[in-house]
């Protein structure tokens, strides 16, 4: 049987961000349906450490170290004309595994993960190529580039201009380009060069109802005393991730504590960048960091916020906080591709002051939290499961077939 060659900008182990988390499961799916070789980059040490997991689940790989500082990335990508997401994932060593992985090995189809990674699919490649973009990283840069000042403006436009580029070249190449949701979807195809054509198509992220199950797991020592916690989860150096935590501080939880001065907002994930540490404490709020897992605080919370003005595809925090049973306040940008229904599965509110009183009202009425956090995973667990979410995944990868004939035999 030919192989599949796996390319990923972050290696797909442990799963505890979003983009991970859909990694994670599409290689998992991936090496159900025949041999998969791993191309992919590791930042920490604790994605070192993934390798072991790695090796169990491929049947060959690659994983340098990406340790190239961005003020390099930037200069190198200024000096070729190309995106500097482009050139922080670019390593030598992972190109010339590729190169050799391809002309020594029957691969038939490579599944790009996330467009930083196409730079590593050569040109002339003939076989079955599929593009998980996820997002449109293009337009989420525009979208910074119109709340920066200048030079992150300019350095913020120039970015989504030849991301925008490179994102068509992807897709006329590709056999099929994936995005994370119709919305998204939609967004790419409107986005192309008049004339184009290509194949694209949404396959969703999933949720593990059975590991984010309310009754499974005890709410953290620290919320369980409190009678009105607020919680915000993500990867708090993401910069859509700092711009709402600051929000919450500076500008929400003021008006929450006007009303109730019990409250407290817990911001949980790890890397807090130094603005949202410098505000550790501040209107009784409270930044984590890394933490162990992230079950408990959710367990905890009596309303999960996510307010996001920029939000590219489907929210991984707000799918776990509805499997966690939670009730969720998010903005319409958030809310963007999720299953569910504002004031029934969640409440959608985006001003400061709507927001807040949402927030309110669902802390002062806990029956009523109770059931829309009820309700939220009733339907997360209806609709969003990881097989229900993959099930295209044969047919896309050519192995719809093989796939049918394993699941026949079993």
């Amino acid at each position: 049987m030919n192989g599949i060659l796996f390319l990923a900008h972050r290696v797909p182990f442990p799963p505890d961000r979003g983009d991970k988390i859909r990694s994670h499961h599409i290689l998992r799916a991936l090496s159900n349906l025949g041999p998969v070789y791993v191309g992919c980059l590791a930042d920490t040490a604790a994605e070192k450490a993934g390798e072991m997991e790695l090796a169990r689940v491929s049947t060959g790989y690659c994983m340098p170290a990406r340790t190239k500082p961005l003020p390099m990335a930037g200069f190198e990508a200024l000096c070729a004309g190309q995106p500097v997401s482009l050139k922080a994932f670019h390593h030598h060593d992972l190109a010339r595994w590729v190169k050799h992985l391809l002309a020594t090995t029957d691969i038939d189809t490579i599944y790009v993960f996330s467009g930083q990674m196409g730079q590593y699919v050569p040109k002339d490649w003939a076989g079955r190529l599929v593009v998980d973009l996820v997002d449109v990283d293009s337009a989420k840069f525009e979208a910074y580039s119109a709340e920066k000042p200048m030079p992150m403006r300019w350095v913020n436009s120039r970015e989504a201009r030849l991301l925008r580029e490179e994102e068509a070249r992807l897709a006329a190449q590709a056999t099929h380009t994936l995005l994370v949701s119709e919305a998204e979807a939609a967004l790419l195809a409107s986005r192309l060069p008049e004339g184009l054509q290509a194949n694209i198509s949404a396959v969703g992220n999933g949720i593990d109802a059975t590991a984010f199950n309310p009754g499974r797991v005890r709410a953290h020592p620290a919320l369980a005393k409190e009678s009105a916690s607020i919680v915000f989860t993500g990867q708090m150096d993401y910069p859509p991730n700092v711009d709402a935590a600051l929000r919450m501080i500076d500008c929400i939880m003021p008006r929450i504590l006007a009303a109730m001065p019990e409250a407290r907002l817990h911001i949980v994930g790890r890397s807090p960048a130094p603005e949202l540490l410098a505000r550790d404490g501040m209107c009784r709020s409270r930044v984590w960091g890394e933490v162990p897992d992230v079950r408990p605080f959710l367990s905890g919370a009596d309303v999960v916020l996510a307010p996001l003005t920029i939000a590219r595809g489907v929210q991984n925090k707000v799918l776990e906080a509805m499997a966690m049973a939670r009730p969720v306040v998010l903005t319409t940008a958030a809310a963007t591709g999720l299953p569910g229904s504002d004031g029934t599965h969640f409440a959608v509110a985006d001003t400061d002051q709507d927001i807040a009183r949402r927030t309110l009202d669902l802390l002062s009425d806990r029956e009523r939290g109770s059931r829309m956090g009820a309700a939220a995973r009733d339907v997360v667990v209806e609709q969003r499961s990881w097989r229900a979410m993959l099930k295209p995944l044969p047919g896309i990868v050519g192995r719809e077939r093989d796939h049918s004939r394993r699941r026949h035999a079993a």
